[in-house]
């Protein structure tokens, strides 16, 4: 299936990307800002989403936000931060009915931008700063966020060990702030932190769906031309890439009755070299679906791990392996581990393993073609990584990914960060 994207340069940082997509019913919004990942400013970014869209000069407080997206027939609008690799992104998606759909003719996805464009250039004030009530609540609720994801002791094991093979790199900071920074924000320093970054930001904003890519335009220039930008460039990131002379192992005692061993492999290959889908099949091979080494030694077979599977982290180059154990069985889950991974380097990789990998990730492309969020990401993850390729061009490389080529780019592993949580001795 071909799908085109029509791209429109706003200004040095401002893009916006059209996607045409009329199978489905809807046209999605996606905004993208893009910030450097570092301890300065994580906290401030991570709380802003939410400051943001709560109210605006066009909707000035929920209440307004919430019938105005009601008016659109039940609209939808999100924010969140990302982090790809260390690009952290202020994220804002939204969703309405395509305008070929509206029962009166209205120009809903303009409208939608509107309010959007509104949440990110024209927010709500009070006396110069954001709303002090608003600000003091999103703090309250950032805060539980990073509870609720410590409390997820499954994510929090697998992002934890991420943090530590990148030791030493800003990718070790959390996406979601720290909380003792998030605590001391005022709506002054927030809306400072908002204004120096607002006009000095990459920000890529994808459209996608059945829509008036110059109604869009319009929308969206009638909010930037009157304000003055300072060209940027996304932010850097580079893989990991050391000398490891010997493990860098961390344990953390918390009160849990199942152990959490994560591995944190450097890959060595870049997301855009030209074995990287090579490793994407590798990864699947390994430990991505039922199909997978891990899934079906080091759990079912010998039934080590509650859980066994492997993920790709594209922009450090870092592979990460994750299995809930029983604390006495760490040696033989880790044992396993390895040596699962040394079957993949010895070429000891089935049929069924190699097929079921291949069609798994075709299916999981093929799917984005049904999904705008993910088709808007996909080729925002492609931008971030200095590709260019089509998900078509993508889907063509998976095919042609030999058994050859993962045992070759399986070798490039290398075992840096070994990390356990388990429960506190009694």
């Amino acid at each position: 299936m071909v799908v085109t994207m029509e791209n429109v340069i706003i200004n040095d940082n401002v893009s916006l990307h059209y996607i045409s997509m009329t199978k489905l019913k809807t046209t999605s919004a996606a905004i993208y800002i893009h910030r450097p990942l570092n301890n300065e400013e994580a906290s401030y970014n991570a709380l802003l989403p939410s400051v943001l869209k709560s109210g605006t000069e066009l909707c000035p407080d929920r209440e307004a936000v919430a019938k105005y997206l009601g008016n659109l027939y039940g609209a939808t609008m999100g924010g969140t931060t990302l982090k790809c690799g260390e690009d952290h992104i202020i994220y804002f998606d939204a969703e309405t009915i395509s305008d070929r759909y509206a029962p009166e003719g209205e120009p809903l996805t303009a409208d939608l931008l509107n309010l959007l464009m509104s949440v990110i250039f024209a927010p709500k004030l009070q006396d110069g700063a954001f709303d002090k009530k608003v600000v003091e609540q999103e703090k309250i609720n950032a805060a539980d966020k990073i509870d609720v994801f410590i409390n997820d002791k499954r994510l929090y094991a697998s992002s934890r060990c991420q943090e530590e093979t990148a030791r030493g790199t800003d990718f070790a900071i959390g996406r979601l702030g720290d909380k003792d920074v998030i605590s001391s924000i005022t709506p002054k320093t927030l809306y400072d932190h908002y204004r120096a970054i607002i006009t000095s930001s990459p920000i890529d904003i994808y459209l996608c769906g059945d829509a008036d890519i110059k109604a869009a335009e319009t929308v969206i220039r009638r909010y930037t031309d009157k304000l003055s930008f300072t060209a940027a460039q996304l932010p850097k990131t580079d893989i990991l890439q050391r000398d490891i002379t010997e493990l860098h192992n961390v344990s953390e005692e918390m009160d849990v009755t199942q152990g959490k061993l994560s591995m944190g492999f450097l890959t060595n290959v870049k997301p855009n070299d030209s074995d990287y889908y090579a490793l994407v099949v590798f990864n699947s091979v390994f430990g991505a679906g039922a199909h997978s080494k891990l899934f079906n030694n080091v759990r079912e077979k010998l039934s080590l791990a509650y859980y066994a599977s492997s993920q790709l982290e594209r922009f450090k180059g870092m592979l990460v392996v994750n299995a809930g154990i029983e604390f006495d069985k760490f040696r033989s889950a880790y044992d396993e581990t390895l040596a699962q991974l040394k079957e993949i380097q010895n070429g000891n990789i089935t049929e069924h393993e190699f097929n079921s990998s291949i069609s798994s990730i075709i299916n999981t492309f093929n799917s984005y073609y049904d999904d705008q969020r993910a088709l808007a990401t996909c080729n925002l993850m492609n931008k971030i990584a200095g590709t260019d390729k089509t998900l078509d061009e993508m889907i063509e490389i998976v095919k042609s990914v030999t058994v050859a080529d993962v045992v070759a780019v399986s070798k490039k592993l290398m075992l840096d960060t070994v990390y356990f949580l388990k429960g506190r001795d009694k």
